[in-house]
């Protein structure tokens, strides 16, 4: 059933996904079964924001979910999720915390990496991600070994937001190892890119956070996956490398593919960075005021 429900998945299109697990439910299928199946349709109600139907549909499958089974695991795991986006995020992490004994117990080892990321989301970070991470690389499951990258990648924005710029990094460049080990979106082996060379940056070393971000934004033009915030980051590098023409060009390049309503404050950077323009053919680029 696990592999059945992750191929019903589409983030994109949360309405054909519930056609499909509503359709799933209209056949032959046991108790256990349909338990599952009424958890991913909470998951489904809680990222369109309904929380009250999402519990709804957990309390229903609660009700049909074995104590110990795959369907109370996941009960658990979604109850936590829409706890925490509804606002309640200390009340979900003794859920996330038992979702995951309770699947470490039973062997599902996708959803207790699952709920040792959420727990990570929550609270004590290093030590959610530390548990995730050892049991994700003791797995023959390429999905479960899936999990190491975007686990190592949220230890990393926690220790960048705490201003610990060294841990950040070191977090990040094992993201993306494992992303460029793992059969996953090529995509997101460029973001685990962009967040080396975010922090490289922070830690004074633009020249290498630049020559990251070539890489990256060079895989966008072969791929046909134009990515704004990528020429945002290396718009800066050249900022910072003293290369105001370069980061110009940049800038633009980012602006022409950001909405303007996305994080305006780094829009207004971007336009900033944008103005630079020679004073005269002859002279060094200059910012204009």
């Amino acid at each position: 059933m696990a592999d059945e429900l992750r191929e019903m998945w589409d983030f994109a299109d949360l309405s054909a996904t519930e056609e499909r697990f509503r359709a799933r439910l209209a056949e032959p299928i046991t108790d256990g079964g349909r338990a599952e199946v009424l958890t991913q349709l909470a998951r489904v109600e809680g990222l369109r924001g309904d929380f009250v139907v999402g519990h709804q549909l957990l309390a229903d499958a609660e009700a049909l979910a074995a104590p110990d089974s795959p369907g109370r695991v996941r009960v658990l795991l979604e109850r936590g999720r829409l706890l925490r986006s509804s606002g309640a995020a200390p009340e979900s992490l003794p859920l996330f915390a038992a979702a995951f004994v309770l699947a470490s117990h039973r062997g599902d080892e996708y959803l207790a990496v699952d709920a040792a990321h959420m727990a990570a989301l929550v609270d004590s970070a290093e030590e959610w991600t530390q548990r995730g991470v050892e049991l994700a690389l003791k797995s023959a499951d390429p999905r479960v070994r899936g999990w190491i990258g975007p686990l190592l990648n949220n230890l990393g924005w926690a220790h960048f937001e705490a201003g610990r710029f060294e841990d950040a990094l070191s977090a990040f460049q094992r993201a993306l190892v494992a992303r460029e080990q793992s059969v996953g979106d090529p995509h997101e082996v460029e973001v685990a890119r962009y967040a080396v060379a975010r922090t490289l940056r922070a830690l004074g070393r633009p020249a290498e956070a630049a020559e990251l971000m070539n890489r990256a934004v060079a895989w966008t033009r072969e791929s046909g996956v134009p990515d704004g915030w990528f020429h945002e980051e290396l718009a800066e590098d050249y900022a910072a490398l003293g290369r105001p023409s370069e980061a110009a060009e940049q800038a633009a390049l980012a602006l022409g593919l950001l909405d303007a309503n996305q994080a305006p404050d780094r829009v207004g950077r971007l336009r900033h960075l944008a103005s630079f323009r020679p004073a005269h053919p002859s002279d060094p680029a200059v910012l204009d005021p």
